[in-house]
């Protein structure tokens, strides 16, 4: 409703707040449909296993110990997300939570930057994935050593982006329905792969494994002896701790590391205003939590077999020589690679490698499709032109798509080209975490802002000591993300304290305050106020 001065004074007219009367979005996904998508963004396989290589940064820490306790923890985030879900099911996630509870420009200026601009950093990030799980061990196994090369080089690492900008496009431009089915083949075949890489280090011992590695090294890089190399490489300087070595101090520090791969089972939380049922809370916490706690597990199990069969001290010697850029094959050893040389056949070995990449292939999609929905709720809220807002008949929203393709494409050229710009990318992490301090914050405080929206939710009814469940939750979540925030601005080992990651992150919030400022301008100019809008809260 806006209002209108006439002669006789003011007069009501009708005004349509949003961009019209509902989303236009298909509720394609169920409950279980969401449970994989979360598994599949924390995904153990392509995040998991390239950020425990990242341990030797934080020496002496527990990687087993580490994850455990902070998947354990993070169950409070997904607590927190499920209310706020089974609150206000609404596509846009984040971006409708802070602006309705907390304001408007706030939900835009955390969103945007979170979900819109730092998503562009990630299309080089899942390209550097591809390579070293999927391109560079195939390229290897079937002897095209120039291919290898190629994957590495600037060149390399834009086309590589370029492919995984485009699978992603191509994905999402199917529709939810049909993504889901793609992303539940990719899924179960994974979960295939996964299973018969436990089994082959179940049944093998360590001696198998030095003697097949050392074979596969021979055969495929041309190195000789590479078990013994790479202890002696990955050592230098560098003490590995046992598997179940527990120091407190560095065990606790390694934790926000690992938040690079464990902080997204509310990846999805974005799409819930397309998932069936996603106003019952429990439902929600099985489909996050579930994920979390599924993966926790399955990390743990894989951490235990890789110090069977690899030997603990070998894994972490491996990523330490990795990271010194000592590595007697000149990469990353990618443990599905390593569990590949008991199969002692490159035909045996390509078809497994290929079946693992379906876990990259059922993430890639993960990309963009969160973030088209926050670019959607935006536009739909009329901040940006309503032109984004636009669904084609199967509920694509193809204008935000193009906002997070075309620039991404521009952002993997400056990765690629630009060794400066390429450390930005570790910006990423944070910078979506501040997002989620956001969505945290209104979380705690909904019952008491927003108590008609609160106590018209099935999550009224859960209560801790008298206090709402969700305000619990989420200031535990809060300590987390406090935590890792601090550790990450005042620590270097973390790789964005410098003043360059700096100015780049604080370029991208006044970005948003700008495009938010320009759009309350014009809009008013329009004859409409946009805090009206954030006093509703959209129809799906």
């Amino acid at each position: 409703m806006a209002i209108q001065q006439t002669a006789d004074g003011p007069a009501f007219a009708e005004r349509q707040l949003f961009v019209r009367k509902a989303t236009g979005l298909v509720r394609g996904w169920s409950v279980r449909d969401a449970f994989i998508y979360a598994t599949l963004s924390i995904n153990l396989i392509t995040l998991g296993l390239y950020i425990f290589s990242y341990q030797p940064f934080i020496p002496g820490g527990s990687l087993l110990w580490s994850v455990l306790i902070g998947g354990a923890y993070l169950v409070v985030q997904a607590i927190t997300y499920a209310a706020l879900i089974a609150a206000m099911p609404r596509a846009g996630g984040d971006y409708v939570w802070i602006s309705r509870v907390l304001g408007g420009g706030l939900g835009f200026v955390l969103a945007v930057a979170g979900w819109w601009f730092i998503l562009w950093l990630w299309v080089p990030i899942y390209a550097n994935i591809l390579n070293v799980e999927v391109a560079g061990p195939l390229s290897a196994i079937v002897g095209w050593h120039s291919g290898v090369t190629f994957w590495a080089s600037h060149n390399g690492t834009f086309v590589l982006s370029v492919i995984t900008a485009l699978v992603a496009s191509v994905l999402i431009s199917l529709g939810m329905r049909t993504y889901a089915k793609i992303q539940r083949w990719c899924f179960y075949g994974g979960l295939f792969g996964l299973a018969v890489m436990m089994i082959v280090l179940l049944v093998n011992s360590r001696t198998g494994f030095i003697s097949a590695f050392n074979q596969q090294s021979q055969s495929l890089y041309g190195v000789s002896d590479a078990y013994h190399k790479t202890l002696v490489a990955g050592t230098k300087g560098y003490v590995p701790p046992g598997l179940t070595t527990f120091a407190i101090g560095s065990t606790f520090f390694l934790i926000p590391m690992m938040a690079f791969f464990n902080l997204w089972c509310n990846w999805g939380a974005t799409l819930y205003g397309e998932v069936r049922g996603a106003s019952d809370f429990r439902k929600n916490i099985y489909a996050m939590g579930g994920a979390l706690i599924a993966t926790t597990i399955a990390a743990l199990i894989l951490f235990l077999l890789f110090s069977k069969t690899f030997g603990w001290r070998f894994y972490e010697a491996s990523n330490s020589a990795y990271w010194a850029g000592t590595s007697p094959t000149g990469g990353w050893y990618y443990p599905a690679t390593l569990a590949a040389a008991f199969f002692h056949s490159r035909v045996l070995s390509f078809i497994f490698i290929a079946i693992m990449s379906l876990w990259f292939f059922g993430w890639v999609g993960t990309l963009f499709l969160s973030s088209t929905r926050v670019v959607f709720a935006t536009a739909f809220d009329r901040v940006l032109p309503e032109v984004a807002s636009r669904v084609s008949g199967n509920g694509v929203p193809y204008p935000a798509l193009a906002l997070m393709l075309i620039p991404g494409l521009g952002v993997s050229a400056l990765y690629a080209y630009n060794t400066k710009f390429a450390t930005y990318t570790l910006d990423a992490t944070l910078v979506i975490a501040v997002t989620f301090l956001g969505s945290a914050v209104a979380a705690m405080v909904l019952p008491y802002r927003k108590p008609e929206i609160y106590n018209a939710s099935p999550i009224a009814r859960y209560k801790i000591a008298g206090l709402p469940l969700i305000t619990v939750a989420s200031g535990l979540f809060i300590v987390f993300l406090v935590f890792c925030l601090y550790k990450w601005l005042q620590d270097s080992a973390y790789g964005v304290n410098n003043s360059s990651s700096l100015i780049f992150m604080g370029a991208l919030y006044v970005l948003a305050i700008v495009i938010y400022a320009v759009s309350k301008y014009v809009r008013r100019r329009q004859g409409m106020d946009l805090s009206l809008v954030y006093g509703e809260i959209p129809v799906e």
